[in-house]
């Protein structure tokens, strides 16, 4: 499994998610938009806690050995 590729991806994502969830928050007055802090601090530990939750974040696994020959 190649988890850190799709973390590699996600990772900018969470963060931008975050800081701008929490710029509306900040600009509106809404304490709601304070939840951008999870994603947030998600990003900035490279934790995805849907992934680790659902398993669903998984890559499927390279072939081993391509050159070999098949029986």
């Amino acid at each position: 499994m190649n988890v850190n590729k799709i973390r590699k991806t996600c990772r900018p994502i969470r963060i931008t998610l975050g800081l701008i969830l929490i710029a509306i928050g900040v600009y509106t007055g809404n304490p709601w938009f304070y939840l951008g802090i999870l994603p947030l601090i998600a990003g900035l530990v490279n934790f995805c806690p849907l992934c680790s939750i659902t398993q669903e974040c998984d890559l499927p696994d390279a072939p081993k050995d391509a050159t070999s020959p098949q029986a």
